[in-house]
């Protein structure tokens, strides 16, 4: 029957170096055995070194792909990942309202691995003040969740309290990724679900840096599942455990900050 395999979107910016961006995110949900399809926002000249340049669709365009999609295909779940500027922001806020592509997860994206800026300063509060709010899953790391939330976030009690007030501005489930944080053993995310219950998600630090896409990774594969009709909890559940094994297992490729591995889960026998 048409339209009866899980299908998902993800709206975002490419990586002509196959790391991140929807290039990552096409890869995690094929290996989560979903249909993938894209919104392109921006397209970017970008390596494992760092991002030489990039580019915003024209918003003409970007509408356009929605509708197409939206003509045709029967998504269950999407994404947002690098929106670029403010007034991508609002037109995806605007096509998000439009049309009904399932629970949305919102991968606030500020700032390369290599520390190119991939929003616009002046964008950072339209993420806030219009597309948090629509999130049924939010995933920022701590530089981004601090921005948001205007809270400086230097320990563990400081990502609860960031988790509580993203949720105060309408995303209804929040992980908070802490990666950045200075542990040396241990990489620790917090969940704040929207029923309020809350947990952390602990896995080995590895020390690599091939971990270009982390985010984009545990986005997608979350997405993946929520198509699939996985609850909230168990989907970033999976999506913790799919990214730790991306790093655990690394694949050499560029001579930067390589992409993560993305088939290691699957060929560890989960399901």
């Amino acid at each position: 029957m048409a339209n009866e395999f899980p299908q998902t979107l993800t709206i975002a910016g490419t990586d002509s170096g196959g790391g991140a961006g929807v290039m990552a995110d096409l890869k995690t949900m094929q290996e989560r055995n979903v249909f993938a399809t894209v919104v392109v926002v921006a397209v970017t000249a970008q390596n494992t070194l760092g991002v030489q340049d990039f580019m915003a669709l024209p918003q003409k365009l970007v509408d356009e792909q929605f509708s197409s999609i939206a003509a045709d295909l029967k998504i269950r779940a999407c994404k947002t990942g690098m929106l670029a500027d403010a007034e991508h922001v609002h037109g995806v806020v605007e096509n998000l309202k439009k049309y009904d592509f399932g629970p949305l997860t919102v991968d606030p994206v500020m700032i390369a691995k290599g520390g190119a800026a991939l929003l616009a300063e002046d964008a950072v509060a339209t993420v806030r003040d219009e597309l948090v709010p629509l999130a049924d899953v939010l995933t920022p790391n701590l530089p981004e969740a601090a921005r948001l939330t205007g809270q400086e976030i230097t320990d563990s009690t400081g990502m609860e309290q960031a988790a509580v007030a993203l949720q105060d501005l309408g995303a209804k489930n929040v992980i908070i990724k802490g990666g950045h944080e200075a542990t040396p053993d241990q990489a620790s995310d917090f969940v704040l679900l929207a029923d309020g219950r809350s947990f952390w998600l602990t896995a080995p630090r590895y020390d690599t840096v091939r971990t270009h896409g982390t985010g984009d990774t545990l986005s997608s594969c979350i997405t993946a599942e929520l198509a699939k009709g996985k609850d909230f909890e168990t989907a970033i559940r999976i999506g913790k455990a799919y990214v730790t094994a991306a790093i655990a297992n690394p694949i050499a490729v560029g001579n930067g900050h390589g992409p993560l591995n993305h088939w290691a889960y699957n060929q560890g026998g989960a399901e």
